[in-house]
Protein backbone atom coordinates (compact mmCIF):
# COMPACT_ATOMS: atom_id res chain seq x y z
CA UNK A 1 0.00 0.00 0.00
CA UNK A 2 1.16 3.22 -0.12
CA UNK A 3 0.69 6.41 1.90
CA UNK A 4 -2.90 8.44 2.09
CA UNK A 5 -4.18 11.42 2.77
CA UNK A 6 -7.95 13.15 2.92
CA UNK A 7 -9.50 13.55 -0.80
CA UNK A 8 -10.64 16.97 0.53
CA UNK A 9 -10.75 19.41 4.02
CA UNK A 10 -13.57 18.61 6.48
CA UNK A 11 -15.08 20.47 9.39
CA UNK A 12 -16.85 20.29 12.38
CA UNK A 13 -18.26 21.93 15.62
CA UNK A 14 -18.41 20.95 19.33
CA UNK A 15 -17.44 20.65 22.78
CA UNK A 16 -14.14 19.26 24.65
CA UNK A 17 -14.68 17.00 26.91
CA UNK A 18 -12.12 18.56 29.79
CA UNK A 19 -12.46 21.86 29.32
CA UNK A 20 -16.29 21.94 28.16
CA UNK A 21 -15.72 25.05 26.27
CA UNK A 22 -16.84 24.85 21.92
CA UNK A 23 -14.09 24.29 19.32
CA UNK A 24 -13.98 24.26 15.71
CA UNK A 25 -11.91 21.03 14.07
CA UNK A 26 -10.70 21.39 10.33
CA UNK A 27 -9.01 18.10 9.03
CA UNK A 28 -7.26 18.96 5.76
CA UNK A 29 -4.72 17.27 3.55
CA UNK A 30 -1.02 17.04 3.48
CA UNK A 31 1.46 15.61 0.60
CA UNK A 32 3.14 12.60 1.38
CA UNK A 33 5.66 12.08 3.84
CA UNK A 34 4.51 15.20 6.01
CA UNK A 35 2.92 13.02 8.82
CA UNK A 36 0.49 14.12 11.19
CA UNK A 37 0.63 17.78 12.32
CA UNK A 38 -2.48 19.53 14.80
CA UNK A 39 -2.39 23.29 14.32
CA UNK A 40 -3.90 25.34 16.61
CA UNK A 41 -4.76 28.69 14.82
CA UNK A 42 -6.05 31.31 17.63
CA UNK A 43 -2.30 31.33 18.38
CA UNK A 44 0.05 30.18 15.06
CA UNK A 45 1.33 27.23 16.56
CA UNK A 46 1.86 23.42 14.96
CA UNK A 47 2.69 20.85 17.19
CA UNK A 48 3.94 17.29 15.36
CA UNK A 49 2.29 14.05 16.44
CA UNK A 50 5.29 12.13 18.13
CA UNK A 51 5.75 11.01 21.75
CA UNK A 52 8.07 14.28 22.69
CA UNK A 53 5.23 16.24 22.25
CA UNK A 54 2.90 14.64 24.99
CA UNK A 55 3.33 16.51 28.26
CA UNK A 56 0.14 15.19 29.93
CA UNK A 57 -1.44 12.00 30.22
CA UNK A 58 -3.82 12.81 33.46
CA UNK A 59 -7.36 11.60 31.71
CA UNK A 60 -6.27 11.75 28.27
CA UNK A 61 -3.21 12.57 26.34
CA UNK A 62 -2.01 15.77 25.70
CA UNK A 63 0.77 17.53 23.69
CA UNK A 64 1.82 20.64 23.51
CA UNK A 65 4.46 23.35 22.10
CA UNK A 66 5.44 26.27 23.49
CA UNK A 67 2.74 26.39 26.16
CA UNK A 68 0.51 26.01 23.79
CA UNK A 69 -1.94 22.26 24.33
CA UNK A 70 -3.96 19.92 22.34
CA UNK A 71 -5.80 17.98 24.85
CA UNK A 72 -7.97 14.74 24.45
CA UNK A 73 -6.24 14.07 20.61
CA UNK A 74 -6.57 9.77 21.29
CA UNK A 75 -10.46 9.15 20.14
CA UNK A 76 -9.41 11.28 16.72
CA UNK A 77 -6.07 9.35 16.06
CA UNK A 78 -7.49 6.61 17.26
CA UNK A 79 -9.55 6.85 13.77
CA UNK A 80 -7.20 8.10 11.80
CA UNK A 81 -4.83 5.67 12.37
CA UNK A 82 -7.29 2.76 11.45
CA UNK A 83 -8.70 4.65 8.50
CA UNK A 84 -4.70 4.27 7.58
CA UNK A 85 -4.39 7.86 6.89
CA UNK A 86 0.04 9.16 7.15
CA UNK A 87 -0.79 12.70 6.46
CA UNK A 88 -3.21 15.28 7.86
CA UNK A 89 -3.19 18.69 9.15
CA UNK A 90 -5.77 19.15 12.19
CA UNK A 91 -6.41 22.85 12.76
CA UNK A 92 -8.06 24.01 15.93
CA UNK A 93 -9.37 27.15 17.05
CA UNK A 94 -9.10 26.00 20.93
CA UNK A 95 -7.21 23.81 22.75
CA UNK A 96 -9.21 20.34 22.75
CA UNK A 97 -9.91 18.10 20.12
CA UNK A 98 -14.28 17.64 20.05
CA UNK A 99 -15.43 14.74 22.35
CA UNK A 100 -18.13 14.33 19.61
CA UNK A 101 -20.33 11.35 21.61
CA UNK A 102 -17.63 9.89 23.43
CA UNK A 103 -16.63 7.73 20.83
CA UNK A 104 -14.45 7.70 17.28
CA UNK A 105 -17.64 6.69 15.34
CA UNK A 106 -18.24 10.55 14.34
CA UNK A 107 -14.53 11.00 13.55
CA UNK A 108 -15.05 7.65 11.11
CA UNK A 109 -17.99 9.28 9.52
CA UNK A 110 -15.76 12.46 8.62
CA UNK A 111 -13.28 10.60 7.41
CA UNK A 112 -15.28 8.88 5.21
CA UNK A 113 -17.47 11.55 4.30
CA UNK A 114 -13.87 13.80 2.98
CA UNK A 115 -12.83 10.83 1.60
CA UNK A 116 -9.43 8.76 1.70
CA UNK A 117 -6.66 9.76 -1.34
CA UNK A 118 -3.77 7.23 -2.07
CA UNK A 119 -0.30 8.69 -2.65
CA UNK A 120 2.51 7.94 -4.00
CA UNK A 121 5.39 7.33 -1.66
CA UNK A 122 5.40 3.74 -0.12
CA UNK A 123 3.61 3.12 2.96
CA UNK A 124 6.08 2.32 6.17
CA UNK A 125 5.29 0.01 8.76
CA UNK A 126 7.28 -0.16 12.41
CA UNK A 127 7.47 -3.96 13.12
CA UNK A 128 7.89 -5.56 16.61
CA UNK A 129 11.32 -7.83 16.84
CA UNK A 130 11.39 -8.44 20.54
CA UNK A 131 8.91 -8.30 23.70
CA UNK A 132 9.25 -4.86 25.31
CA UNK A 133 7.02 -4.27 28.30
CA UNK A 134 5.91 -1.16 30.78
CA UNK A 135 4.53 -2.26 34.39
CA UNK A 136 2.91 -0.12 37.13
CA UNK A 137 2.39 -3.22 39.76
CA UNK A 138 -0.37 -5.33 38.38
CA UNK A 139 -1.08 -3.07 35.35
CA UNK A 140 1.12 -3.35 32.27
CA UNK A 141 1.31 -2.64 28.51
CA UNK A 142 3.40 -5.24 26.24
CA UNK A 143 4.68 -5.20 22.64
CA UNK A 144 5.45 -8.71 21.00
CA UNK A 145 6.35 -9.63 17.45
CA UNK A 146 3.50 -10.92 15.16
CA UNK A 147 1.89 -11.75 11.70
CA UNK A 148 -0.84 -9.45 12.45
CA UNK A 149 -1.81 -6.53 14.00
CA UNK A 150 -3.88 -7.33 17.38
CA UNK A 151 -4.78 -5.72 20.92
CA UNK A 152 -5.68 -7.88 23.36
CA UNK A 153 -6.95 -6.05 26.42
CA UNK A 154 -8.26 -6.96 29.75
CA UNK A 155 -9.52 -4.76 32.10
CA UNK A 156 -11.04 -4.88 36.18
CA UNK A 157 -13.43 -2.55 38.13
CA UNK A 158 -15.26 -3.79 40.86
CA UNK A 159 -18.17 -2.57 39.83
CA UNK A 160 -21.52 -4.42 39.23
CA UNK A 161 -21.88 -3.07 35.52
CA UNK A 162 -18.28 -4.23 34.06
CA UNK A 163 -15.97 -5.87 36.58
CA UNK A 164 -13.73 -8.24 34.32
CA UNK A 165 -13.64 -7.74 30.68
CA UNK A 166 -11.44 -8.93 28.48
CA UNK A 167 -11.14 -8.41 24.46
CA UNK A 168 -9.00 -9.49 21.48
CA UNK A 169 -8.78 -7.20 18.34
CA UNK A 170 -7.52 -7.91 15.01
CA UNK A 171 -7.13 -4.96 13.56
CA UNK A 172 -8.80 -3.99 10.39
CA UNK A 173 -10.44 -0.87 9.15
CA UNK A 174 -13.53 -2.92 8.82
CA UNK A 175 -13.26 -4.45 11.85
CA UNK A 176 -12.47 -1.57 13.54
CA UNK A 177 -15.83 0.30 12.32
CA UNK A 178 -18.11 -2.61 13.77
CA UNK A 179 -16.37 -3.86 16.98
CA UNK A 180 -14.36 -0.50 18.70
CA UNK A 181 -15.33 2.78 16.82
CA UNK A 182 -18.60 3.10 18.92
CA UNK A 183 -17.77 2.17 22.44
CA UNK A 184 -17.09 5.11 24.43
CA UNK A 185 -15.47 6.96 27.49
CA UNK A 186 -16.65 6.53 31.07
CA UNK A 187 -16.99 7.48 34.15
CA UNK A 188 -17.94 7.40 37.47
CA UNK A 189 -20.59 9.80 39.18
CA UNK A 190 -19.11 9.77 42.60
CA UNK A 191 -16.01 11.13 40.79
CA UNK A 192 -17.54 14.21 39.06
CA UNK A 193 -17.08 16.75 41.66
CA UNK A 194 -13.41 15.78 42.15
CA UNK A 195 -12.41 15.69 38.29
CA UNK A 196 -14.35 19.15 38.09
CA UNK A 197 -12.61 20.70 41.17
CA UNK A 198 -9.59 20.16 38.68
CA UNK A 199 -10.95 21.57 35.80
CA UNK A 200 -11.64 17.95 33.94
CA UNK A 201 -14.98 16.40 32.50
CA UNK A 202 -16.34 19.83 32.48
CA UNK A 203 -18.17 19.01 29.22
CA UNK A 204 -18.88 15.91 30.08
CA UNK A 205 -22.43 14.88 29.75
CA UNK A 206 -24.94 11.54 29.25
CA UNK A 207 -24.49 12.27 25.59
CA UNK A 208 -20.83 11.76 24.88
CA UNK A 209 -20.06 9.02 27.61
CA UNK A 210 -21.42 6.51 29.89
CA UNK A 211 -21.85 7.26 33.88
CA UNK A 212 -22.39 4.92 36.67
CA UNK A 213 -23.35 5.26 39.70
CA UNK A 214 -22.98 2.98 42.47
CA UNK A 215 -25.31 0.27 41.38
CA UNK A 216 -25.21 0.79 37.46
CA UNK A 217 -25.76 2.68 34.43
CA UNK A 218 -27.20 5.93 33.86
CA UNK A 219 -27.40 6.55 30.47
CA UNK A 220 -31.26 5.25 29.01
CA UNK A 221 -29.87 3.45 25.97
CA UNK A 222 -27.69 1.17 28.23
CA UNK A 223 -24.69 -0.29 26.32
CA UNK A 224 -23.68 -0.72 22.40
CA UNK A 225 -21.68 -3.48 23.04
CA UNK A 226 -21.09 -5.62 25.98
CA UNK A 227 -17.57 -5.11 26.51
CA UNK A 228 -18.00 -1.52 25.78
CA UNK A 229 -15.59 -0.71 28.69
CA UNK A 230 -12.78 -2.77 27.42
CA UNK A 231 -13.26 -2.00 23.62
CA UNK A 232 -12.95 2.04 24.46
CA UNK A 233 -10.16 0.74 25.81
CA UNK A 234 -8.50 -0.20 23.14
CA UNK A 235 -10.01 2.18 21.02
CA UNK A 236 -7.73 4.60 23.49
CA UNK A 237 -4.62 2.38 23.14
CA UNK A 238 -4.65 2.78 19.26
CA UNK A 239 -5.07 6.02 19.50
CA UNK A 240 -1.95 6.22 21.76
CA UNK A 241 0.15 3.86 19.97
CA UNK A 242 -0.37 6.19 16.91
CA UNK A 243 2.41 8.47 18.59
CA UNK A 244 4.91 6.34 17.27
CA UNK A 245 3.76 8.43 13.85
CA UNK A 246 4.10 5.11 11.91
CA UNK A 247 1.65 1.95 12.04
CA UNK A 248 2.25 -0.84 14.02
CA UNK A 249 3.12 -4.33 13.15
CA UNK A 250 2.66 -6.69 16.17
CA UNK A 251 0.58 -7.53 19.39
CA UNK A 252 -0.14 -4.94 22.35
CA UNK A 253 -1.42 -6.45 25.53
CA UNK A 254 -2.72 -4.79 28.55
CA UNK A 255 -4.20 -5.32 31.61
CA UNK A 256 -5.64 -1.90 33.29
CA UNK A 257 -3.60 0.00 30.87
CA UNK A 258 -3.51 4.07 30.55
CA UNK A 259 -2.56 6.73 28.95
CA UNK A 260 0.24 6.76 30.93
CA UNK A 261 1.69 3.46 30.26
CA UNK A 262 1.11 3.26 27.09
CA UNK A 263 3.05 6.91 26.47
CA UNK A 264 5.99 5.25 28.15
CA UNK A 265 5.85 2.20 25.76
CA UNK A 266 6.45 4.46 22.99
CA UNK A 267 9.30 5.97 24.19
CA UNK A 268 10.62 3.05 25.44
CA UNK A 269 9.93 1.31 22.27
CA UNK A 270 11.92 3.98 20.10
CA UNK A 271 15.04 4.07 22.57
CA UNK A 272 15.74 0.58 22.04
CA UNK A 273 16.19 0.28 18.12
CA UNK A 274 16.56 -3.74 18.29
CA UNK A 275 13.48 -3.80 19.44
CA UNK A 276 11.82 -2.77 16.09
CA UNK A 277 12.62 -2.19 12.36
CA UNK A 278 11.16 -0.06 9.81
CA UNK A 279 9.86 -2.01 7.06
CA UNK A 280 8.31 -0.46 3.44
CA UNK A 281 4.99 -2.64 3.57
CA UNK A 282 5.39 -3.21 0.28
CA UNK A 283 7.88 -5.41 1.72
CA UNK A 284 6.31 -7.24 3.93
CA UNK A 285 2.88 -7.98 2.20
CA UNK A 286 3.86 -11.52 1.15
CA UNK A 287 4.59 -12.75 4.67
CA UNK A 288 2.24 -10.31 7.16
CA UNK A 289 -1.17 -9.17 7.26
CA UNK A 290 -1.82 -5.52 7.58
CA UNK A 291 -5.47 -4.71 7.04
CA UNK A 292 -6.07 -1.38 5.68
CA UNK A 293 -9.51 -1.04 3.69
CA UNK A 294 -9.71 1.25 1.36
CA UNK A 295 -13.07 3.71 2.04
Amino acid sequence: MKEQTLKKAIEVVGIGLHKGVPVKMRLEPLPENSGIHFFRNDVGVNIPLKPESVVDTTMATVIAKDGYRVSTIEHLLSAVHSYGIDNLRIVLDNEEVPIMDGSSIGYCMLLEEAGIEQQNSNKKILRIKKPIEVKDDDKFVRLEPNKECIFDFAIHFPHPAIGTQKYKFHFSTKNYKEEIARARTFGFLKEVQYLRSKGLALGGSLDNAIVLDENGILNQGGLRYKEEFVRHKILDAIGDMSLLGIPLLGAYISYAGSHKLNHLLTKKLLSEDKSYEIMELGDIEQTYDYAYERI
